[in-house]
C-alpha cells in the first residue's frame, strides 16, 4: 500500500479510502490511486483487512437445497449483488437444523447471513445467534426477522385472473410442498383472485416443486380447462403429463407457471408465467445485510423490516 501511494503521489490513508470504495476521494484522485495498483500488481489482503477491520468481508447462505431453479437462480443473483459490494459468499445446507447451520457460518466468522427460501419453513428468532445478522427469503413479516419475499400471492393473483379474463369458468391449482411460505402465500393468492369472481376454489393438487410431481398432478386434471402451477418445473411436468392422456396445450387446457425460468419461453408451447425478478430481490436483500453490518460498525443497525419485491405476469403461448 505504501508503493502504491508513492506511485501515484498520495497518502497511504487515500489508497485505503480508494480500496475500501470510500465516496471520500474525487474521481481524478481514485483514477491515478487505481491505475499505480494495476501497475503493481496490488491486491488488498482479505485475511489482513480482516485482521484490521474485524470484519471477514464474507456473507454466509443457508439452503435446504440448491437443486430447485429457484435456489440456485436465488444464490446466483446473490453471489453477483454481494461480489459488487466487496464481499464473498460461504454456502451451508440444512436440512432440518438451521440453528447448526449458522453455528458454523458463525465458526467461519462470517460478518451475517442469508436464510434463502425454504429453509425460512425451519428458522425460529430462537435460532438466531447472538451478533450473527441476517436476512430471511421468503418468511412471514411478523417472524421477528428482516425478511424479503417476492410478491407470491400478488403474482398467483394476477395468473388466475390472466385465466378467468379468457373465459375459463375455474382454475385448477398444482400447489408446492406443505410448510413452504411461497407455496401457501401462491395458494393464498390464487384463492383470493377465485373468490373474488365468486367462484368456487376446486381440490388443488399438491406437488413438491419438481418436473416429476407436475407430471403426476396431470392424472388427477383431466377434466380440468386451465391450470395455474405453483412453478415452471411442475408446469414443465404437466404439459408432458397432459400429452401422454392425449390432452394439448393451450387447445385443451390452458396452463401457466410461476417463476420464469430460462427455458421458460423455449417449452412447447412457450409458458405463460409469473416473472420473479431474481436480480431485484439480491439487491434488497443484500444491500439490507451489508447496510446493518457496515452500519452497525458506526453504531447504527437497521431495524427489522418486510420488504417485497414485486412480480410480473408473462404471456405466452401455453394460456389461451
Amino acid at each position: 500500500m505504501a508503493m502504491v501511494a508513492s506511485r501515484a503521489g498520495v497518502s497511504g490513508q487515500t489508497v485505503s479510502r480508494v480500496v475500501n470504495d470510500s465516496p471520500r476521494v474525487d474521481p481524478a484522485t481514485r483514477a491515478r490511486v487505481e491505475q499505480a495498483m494495476a501497475e503493481l500488481g496490488y491486491r488488498p489482503h482479505r485475511a489482513a483487512r480482516a485482521l484490521r477491520t474485524g470484519r471477514s468481508q464474507t456473507l454466509g447462505i443457508v439452503a435446504t437445497t440448491l437443486a430447485t431453479v429457484g435456489n440456485s437462480r436465488m444464490l446466483q443473483a446473490t453471489a453477483a449483488a454481494a461480489e459488487r459490494r466487496g464481499y464473498a459468499l460461504m454456502v451451508v445446507t440444512a436440512v432440518d437444523d438451521v440453528a447448526a447451520a449458522f453455528e458454523r457460518l458463525q465458526d467461519q466468522g462470517v460478518d451475517g447471513a442469508i436464510v434463502l427460501n425454504e429453509a425460512s419453513a425451519l428458522t425460529h428468532a430462537s435460532d438466531q445467534p447472538e451478533g450473527l445478522r441476517l436476512v430471511v427469503v421468503d418468511a412471514a413479516a411478523d417472524s421477528g426477522f428482516r425478511t424479503v419475499s417476492s410478491d407470491h400471492a400478488g403474482g398467483a393473483a394476477a395468473a388466475t385472473h390472466h385465466l378467468l379474463q379468457l373465459g375459463h369458468e375455474t382454475v385448477h391449482h398444482v400447489a408446492g410442498p406443505a410448510g413452504s411460505f411461497a407455496a401457501a402465500e401462491r395458494e393464498r393468492g390464487w384463492r383470493e383472485s377465485l373468490q373474488a369472481a365468486r367462484v368456487e376454489a376446486p381440490p388443488i393438487v399438491r406437488g413438491d416443486w419438481s418436473a416429476e410431481s407436475g407430471h403426476a398432478a396431470a392424472a388427477a386434471l383431466e377434466q380440468a380447462s386451465a391450470v395455474f402451477s405453483a412453478n415452471d418445473q411442475m408446469a414443465l411436468g404437466l404439459i408432458r403429463g397432459l400429452a401422454d392422456r392425449g390432452r394439448r396445450v393451450p387447445d385443451d387446457v390452458s396452463v401457466i407457471g410461476f417463476d420464469d425460468v430460462p427455458d421458460a419461453a423455449n417449452f412447447r408451447p412457450p409458458l405463460t408465467t409469473i416473472r420473479q425478478d431474481f436480480a431485484a430481490l439480491a439487491e434488497v436483500i443484500v444491500s439490507s445485510l451489508v447496510a446493518d453490518i457496515e452500519g452497525a460498525d458506526a453504531g447504527a443497525g437497521v431495524d427489522a423490516v418486510s420488504r417485497v419485491v414485486p412480480t410480473d405476469l408473462i404471456e405466452r403461448s401455453s394460456t389461451r
